[in-house]
């Protein structure tokens, strides 16, 4: 446990308390604390397909453009092959990746921890990613391409892009 280190640490950010400024009137205040910019909610992957997709998703109509498969890998292997697997994919302007991640433990197996912790993982490293906001999507796979042991990553069409 002395060697595990968090993928990514999060700072925790404190609103500064405002300093406030006397004037001659006692009624108007003025703030001199920075103006924090808006947040902007992220886009969260799996809310922007259109039916379209999520039919020819269900069906099995759609053929992935490229496959990544983590059997055999360690957690830190796994996540390192998806980040760069994602580069690639989104460099080649890809639209469609089909990640093996094996399929999660059985509510009746005796030891639960001992399959599934990449499948586990996934939801997290890809909305943690440098490239979350590439993800369009993510879906389980159809039967054919894996069932409950894969899942489909869409990626956004890159701007400028003619629709297809």
């Amino acid at each position: 446990m002395a060697s595990v280190r968090p993928l990514r640490a999060v700072a925790v950010q404190k609103t500064p308390e405002p300093l406030v400024k006397a004037t001659l009137n006692p009624k108007i205040r003025v703030s001199l604390a920075p103006a924090l910019p808006p947040k902007i909610p992220a886009a969260a992957p799996g809310i922007t397909l259109d039916g379209g997709w999520d039919k020819r998703l269900s069906r099995g109509m759609v053929v992935p453009d490229v496959t990544i498969d983590l059997h055999g890998h360690t957690l830190h292997s796994a996540h390192d092959l998806l980040d760069g697997a994602l580069a690639r994919a989104i460099s080649r302007k890809d639209r469609v990746i089909l990640l093996v991640t094996g399929k999660p433990p059985r509510p009746e197996s005796e030891r639960p921890h001992a399959r599934g912790a990449i499948r586990a993982a996934i939801g997290d490293w890809l909305a943690a990613s440098r490239h979350a906001s590439a993800i369009a999507a993510v879906r389980n796979a159809h039967p054919r391409h894996g069932g409950q042991g894969a899942l489909y990553i869409i990626l956004r069409r890159p701007k400028g892009a003619a629709v297809s």
